[in-house]
């Protein structure tokens, strides 16, 4: 499987905190590998393979509490 880095902008990122709550949202998905959360930028990058595509990680913030674009 190739391994790929995706990019989205959750504007409702304001902390520490938010970026906690990303990375564990994110830590309970399978085939993610790593997640960056950028609090001045309100960007998330997320490394992940293949399988997982860029819905599946708007969802993952979504249900975070977190829109994605």
């Amino acid at each position: 499987m190739s391994k790929e880095q995706t990019t989205v902008t959750a504007p409702e990122i304001v902390c520490g905190g938010c970026a906690n709550a990303i990375k564990n949202a994110f830590g309970r998905v399978d085939g993610v590998l790593g997640v960056e959360v950028d609090v001045a930028t309100k960007q998330v990058s997320v490394k992940h393979e293949s399988t997982v595509t860029r819905e599946d990680i708007v969802r993952v913030l979504e249900e975070a509490g977190f829109a994605g674009e």
